[in-house]
């Protein structure tokens, strides 16, 4: 029988995706996706739906949402957090801990949550560790994505609370390997090219 390392969701077990994270192997071929690490932010019957952490753009938040662009965390700017919306826009926060947040916080897991960026920013200025706009999501339709993490396309391993917060996104993927251990860090060198090896 195969042991499963720590960390890792086997596909009978993704009912409990949310909060977690999908680190895309070497093996997924969408362009979309190459080397990204999604933290999954919402998962039901109807789907699931999560951002990408890794892909920084140049352009600032406070371009784009004024007095939001205050509170987000260092890079400042927008995320691609997926194909799907590109136009919409998901905020991430971290909430202290001994602070309430009111209606425009949503608790994803922990003190992770995603924000109501139609409020007025200081509402929750006091109550915010950190926060991170994402434009777009990644959305998987019913079954879609059981099916793609059975394919080897993704490895589900558990998130670490500065993950979505990351100041250096561009190394998450690689440092999401690494710190897996034994074999699985090994994949953290994988070439961007292996026909180049």
């Amino acid at each position: 029988m195969a042991t499963q390392e720590p960390g890792m969701a086997s596909p009978a077990t993704t009912e409990s995706l949310v909060g977690r994270l999908l680190v895309a192997t070497p093996h997924l071929q969408d362009p979309n996706f190459d080397r990204t690490v999604v933290i999954m932010v919402g998962y039901e019957e109807d789907g699931a739906l999560g951002v990408v952490l890794n892909r920084a753009t140049q352009m600032p938040v406070s371009e784009v949402l004024g007095d939001w662009g205050e509170l987000a965390g260092s890079p400042a700017v927008l995320f691609e957090g997926g194909p799907v919306q590109p136009e919409a826009a998901i905020a991430l926060g971290w909430k202290k801990t001994d602070k309430p947040t009111g209606p425009s916080f949503r608790t994803v897991t922990g003190r992770l949550g995603t924000l109501d960026l139609s409020a007025d920013p200081d509402q929750l200025r006091d109550s915010l560790d950190s926060m991170r706009v994402f434009a777009g999501y990644a959305g998987w339709a019913p079954a879609q994505l059981e099916e793609e993490i059975s394919a080897g396309a993704w490895m589900v391993f558990d998130a670490l609370p500065g993950d979505p917060f990351s100041n250096q996104p561009e190394d998450l993927w690689p440092m999401v390997w690494k710190r897996q251990g034994g074999l699985l860090a090994a994949v953290a060198h994988y070439p961007t090219d292996p026909t180049l090896n």
